[in-house]
């Protein structure tokens, strides 16, 4: 499989068009993505089904998300999501990457088109933006990111895009942050990325302008906090990937301690209207995007 830059399904532009879009992965049924996707489309004039295919419920293992791809394209999708746990597993069954996402080797995107699926990455753009819009000034030289996952993949790109010199990539699974601190060192030979182990955590952070979290610790369904709330202080921004809730634990307990926060929920948008733009050829317009997922999330 190569890298390929292909552009976004040209044929979105046209007028009163309809469009089916679907997304991938396990517990996704409260996701904001669909009905985000959903009521761009409609305030653009076009219309959009979007479907959820949850492995979970569908009782299917995480690796059948080739099939399922697929399938999709048989069936005349325009384009899908892919999450968790899908995102490097979908890897093997797309016929060409973007630039970013060979470099992080997770895919949150699939485009359908002329080049067949091709795979895309929207995460760390997304993730980029939001850093950009809500935290513009906070120092950004030493980034500590917690998570070497497809999220966490995704936000050490964008960090080191936006500027980050020193990264380091802590997980419970050395070779994961082994690994990815590797490809981000061969993509980005000027910073200095390298793995740190989870009981160093709190010298890492006491040299750090900033903390990522990209784990699941923190969602709905997975509570509790991802380190020890004593290691933060108030010069230390904290960022969190996690949008359901969009108040964390973690982000409560840094705010308490008087540190900046970036909660999960501009990430969620950005990447949204990315991928919306990649999948339909529309134009969305992030500000409305946000006024979607604001109104979603008070429903709650």
């Amino acid at each position: 499989m190569t890298a390929t830059d292909l552009g976004p399904n040209t044929q979105g532009g046209a007028a009163g068009r309809s469009f089916l879009a679907g997304l991938i992965g396990a517990g996704i049924g409260p996701s904001l993505t669909p009905p985000m996707h959903e009521r761009e489309a409609a305030r653009l004039g076009h219309r959009l089904v979007y479907r959820t295919i949850d492995i979970a419920r569908l009782g299917m293992e995480p690796d059948s998300v080739g099939y399922l791809v697929d399938a999709a394209a048989r069936l005349g999708f325009d384009g899908l999501n892919i999450t968790h746990p899908c995102k490097r597993l979908v890897l093997p069954a797309l016929d060409g990457l973007s630039t970013e996402a060979e470099a992080l080797g997770a895919v949150n995107t699939v485009v359908f088109g002329a080049g067949g699926a091709v795979g895309h990455n929207t995460d760390w753009s997304g993730f980029a933006r939001s850093l950009r819009h809500e935290l513009p000034d906070v120092p950004k030289d030493r980034v500590v990111v917690l998570g070497a996952g497809g999220a966490g993949a995704a936000v050490a790109y964008a960090l080191l895009v936006s500027g980050v010199r020193e990264l380091v990539v802590v997980d419970v699974d050395a070779s994961s942050a082994e690994g990815l601190a590797a490809r981000l060192t061969e993509r980005f030979p000027e910073a200095d990325c390298r793995s740190g182990a989870p009981d160093g955590l709190g010298r890492l952070l006491a040299g750090a302008d900033g903390l990522v979290h990209a784990t699941p610790t923190g969602m709905a369904h997975h509570p509790g906090l991802p380190l020890d709330p004593a290691l933060l202080r108030p010069s230390l921004w904290v960022a969190d990937v996690v949008y359901r809730p969009v108040r964390t634990e973690l982000l409560r307990a840094a705010s308490a301690r008087g540190c900046r926060t970036l909660n999960g929920g501009g990430m969620a948008v950005f990447q949204a209207s990315d991928a919306f733009g990649l999948i339909t050829g529309l134009e969305p317009g992030p500000e409305h995007l946000h006024a979607h997922f604001r109104e979603l999330i008070a429903r709650e």
